[in-house]
């Protein structure tokens, strides 16, 4: 896209509506007002008695998660592998996945909005998938440690599909994807400095951890990392275009801004969401001040649409960032995508050029996973699997918000998309900005948000943290229309 085209041209147009998942942005100066609404208010929690309710059904109807729960917290430490198992009161143990559904191993079934952190947008556990995944463990096996067909296979859709992408390398995660993304950059331009747009999770390396999920944090979460490690990152708060500009132009001063990492969406999936020219200014910026934009579409890459975030806002960025979404929910998915000539320092092998940013990875790009990440994508672009779930995210997000109007609550709607935010104690948008409103309301509002969590659970409802919902192709009217009046029984306890 030319750099003085009108950003949103494309992103408004027929073509980008029947191509991709977000019929519309929403309007974010408005959502904003709504949100510190939100925050400027007393929590609105559902009441004690009611909650006693739905505590109940968890000490009566999920024996079995309680007792592997219990297990699992004395060989685990806190008793779950990763913070998306965490559930209030205790974790759900799943027994089975299919399509819109889970089903925890006491034989409760609940709809499914987590979607394992948005990867699984076809549904769980996809038969045509699976059948394909089946068929090389019987032939290959999951690694060999040498080339395989559907490496070549799967870089080739990704370099199709998404359009700043020429050239692709394979990793085991996101977490590893961004570690290289990092290192790729500042090999290439021959700076330290790395501005992450604040509040967003780019994994959990030693420099990502710093200014995560809450902007203007620093190193608060930084607890067995050394200065050193987070001591070239900066952090701006969303938005914040000038104060981005005045950094790049001391940094200049100091040697230069090696890349500016951004969630396209904005921090944490969208909950702070960017206006809609943000990662276009953010574009003309990099190109200004000589550093590399680096977009994380770990969530986006798809979900948005086969031309990921930058196809719908027509941004190319120098180096791309894909993780969970690349192989629709199988492990070992991750990679980095760009330009040809920054991508070829990461060439592998032995006698390659004497400059490269050295990237290894036994596991990455085995069979297993590069095989599933190519039958996956191509069953999305079969599906049109994006748009669909963007259109069930549109569905749920204007029955919820005709709910929250017809309760008279506080809370928040609205989606990009698949993905919707259902605010209703705003813990997540607070920020450093006021630090002591978080000291003082962090706790009970994150309490308040966990409780509602447990409440959708209660009900038949399995999200992110209670408040993130990730809609997929499975997920048809009837799924939605029988989610929302899930949803309006437990708003009911407010």
């Amino acid at each position: 896209m030319n750099l003085t085209a009108d950003p949103m041209t494309f992103a408004n147009s027929s073509a980008a509506s029947s191509s991709y998942g977000i019929s519309e942005w929403p309007d974010t100066n408005a959502l904003y007002e709504r949100l510190a609404a939100l925050l400027r208010q007393p929590i609105r929690p559902i009441r004690r008695e009611n909650m006693e309710g739905v505590l109940r059904y968890f000490s009566e109807r999920c024996t079995l998660s309680q007792r592997l729960s219990e297990n699992a917290s004395r060989v685990i430490p806190g008793g779950i592998q990763h913070n998306l198992a965490f559930n209030y009161p205790f974790p759900l143990a799943v027994s089975e996945a299919n399509g819109a559904y889970l089903t925890d191993v006491d034989g409760n079934r609940y709809i499914d909005f987590l979607k394992a952190g948005g990867p699984t947008l076809l549904g769980s556990n996809d038969a045509r998938v699976r059948q394909q995944v089946q068929e090389l463990l019987e032939s290959c096996g999951p690694v060999t440690g040498l080339l395989h067909e559907y490496e070549i296979k799967l870089a080739e859709l990704v370099c199709q599909a998404l359009p700043s992408i020429e050239m692709f390398r394979m990793l085991g995660s996101g977490t590893e994807a961004v570690m290289a993304a990092l290192r790729l950059a500042r090999a290439y331009t021959g700076r330290k400095r790395v501005i992450k747009i604040g509040g967003a999770y780019h994994g959990w390396s030693d420099q990502m951890v710093y200014g995560m999920r809450i902007p203007g944090t620093g190193r608060r979460e930084a607890m067995g990392i050394p200065r050193s490690s987070t001591a070239y990152i900066q952090e701006r708060f969303p938005n914040d275009l000038d104060r981005l500009r005045r950094t790049l132009q001391l940094n200049r001063l100091r040697g230069g801004t090696a890349a500016i990492i951004v969630e396209p969406l904005g921090p944490e999936s969208g909950t702070r969401p960017v206006t809609r020219d943000f990662n276009y200014q953010l574009q003309g910026l990099c190109r200004e001040f000589g550093a590399l934009l680096i977009f994380d579409e770990v969530v986006t890459g798809f979900r948005v649409g086969m031309g990921g975030a930058q196809g719908y806002f027509g941004v190319n960025p120098d180096i791309t960032v894909l993780g969970k979404c690349l192989t629709g929910g199988y492990p070992m998915a991750g990679g980095i995508g760009g330009r040809r000539d920054v991508m070829m320092l990461l060439a592998g092998g032995i006698g390659t050029a004497s400059k490269r940013a050295f990237v290894g990875g036994t596991l990455s790009a085995n069979p297993l996973s590069c095989a599933a990440g190519y039958f996956a994508i191509q069953e999305m672009q079969r599906t049109n699997a994006a748009v669909n779930a963007g259109r069930a995210g549109d569905r749920l997000r204007r029955g919820l918000e005709e709910i929250i109007t017809r309760l008279e609550l506080p809370y928040v709607a609205y989606n990009m998309g698949s993905i919707v935010h259902l605010q209703t104690s705003g813990v997540m948008l607070m920020s450093m900005r006021n630090p002591l409103k978080v000291m003082k309301e962090a706790g009970p509002r994150r309490h308040m948000m966990e409780e509602m969590g447990a409440a959708f659970s209660a009900h038949g409802i399995v999200t992110l943290a209670g408040s993130r919902i990730y809609t997929g192709l499975a997920d048809t009217d009837a799924v939605i229309d029988d989610a929302l009046n899930r949803f309006e029984d437990v708003l009911k306890l407010v």
